[in-house]
C-alpha cells in the first residue's frame, strides 16, 4: 500500500506537468500516443476504484505475481479495448480535458487505495486478491506506464526508485530467476517487458533467462 501511494502520484504528476504538444508524440506502447496512454490510465484508475469496492468470498485465487497474464507475443493493437482507447482519447480533443479527467478520477483511485484493508478480498477478472496484492501488481503498472510515457519525452521525470525497484522484484517472481545485477532498475524492465531490445552485452549476461524473454505482461 506504502507503493502505490507515490508511484500512482508521480505517474499523475508527470502527466499534468505535460505540455499540450506532448499529447501527440509517440509512447513506450507501441502504436499508441502519449494521449492515447494518459486515457489508458484514466481507464485503469476507474479498474482500481470498481475493484476496491468489489469484495470477494473464499479465498484468494491469486497474488500479484499470479494476477499478471504473461505471453511471448506482444500486443498488435488489434485488441478491442486497444481500439476503443484510441477512439477514446481523441474524442477529448483538448488536452486540458485528459489532464482534468484523470486528475478527477486519479485522485479518487489514491484515496480509495489509501483507505482499503490490505487484507481485504477483492474480485476482478475472474481473480480473488486480497487488496494490498492487487495494488502491489498496480505498482507495476504505473510504473511500467511511467517507462513508456517517458520514453520519447526525456524532459519528464521517470518514475521514483522505490517504484522501479519494486517493479524489478515483482519481474524476477513472474520470470521464476534474478535479472543480471549489471542492469539498472530500469534497463531490467524494458529488456525484461520487450520495450527495449537487449544489447550483445546484456543478452550475454542474461544467459539462458534470454530464452524467456521478453515477457509481455497483460
Amino acid at each position: 500500500m506504502d507503493r502505490f501511494v507515490p508511484a500512482w502520484a508521480a505517474l499523475r504528476a508527470a502527466v499534468a506537468d505535460l505540455a499540450d504538444e506532448d499529447f501527440a508524440q509517440p509512447s513506450g506502447c507501441a502504436g499508441w500516443l502519449v494521449r492515447d496512454l494518459v486515457c489508458h490510465l484514466v481507464i485503469d484508475a476507474q479498474d482500481v476504484l470498481i475493484t476496491l469496492v468489489t469484495p470477494a468470498d473464499g479465498d484468494p485465487t491469486a497474488d500479484a505475481a499470479s494476477y499478471w497474464h504473461v505471453s511471448d507475443q506482444p500486443p498488435t493493437g488489434a485488441d478491442p479495448l486497444d481500439a476503443l482507447t484510441v477512439r477514446m482519447a481523441a474524442a477529448y480533443g483538448d488536452p486540458a480535458l485528459l489532464r482534468f479527467h484523470l486528475d478527477d478520477v486519479g485522485s479518487a483511485a489514491g484515496r480509495a487505495a489509501e483507505l482499503a484493508d490490505p487484507a481485504l478480498r477483492v474480485s476482478t477478472q475472474d481473480m480473488v486478491l486480497t487488496a494490498g496484492d492487487y495494488l502491489t501488481a498496480y505498482v507495476m503498472e504505473w510504473t511500467l506506464h511511467h517507462l513508456d510515457l517517458t520514453a520519447h519525452l526525456p524532459h519528464v521525470p521517470g518514475p521514483p526508485a522505490t517504484g522501479l525497484a519494486d517493479t524489478r522484484a515483482l519481474l524476477e517472481r513472474i520470470a521464476g530467476a534474478p535479472l543480471p545485477e549489471s542492469f539498472t532498475d530500469t534497463d531490467a524492465l524494458l529488456v525484461a517487458t520487450g520495450r527495449r531490445t537487449p544489447t550483445e552485452r546484456e543478452r550475454t549476461a542474461l544467459g539462458p533467462l534470454a530464452a524467456k524473454l521478453p515477457m509481455f505482461l497483460g
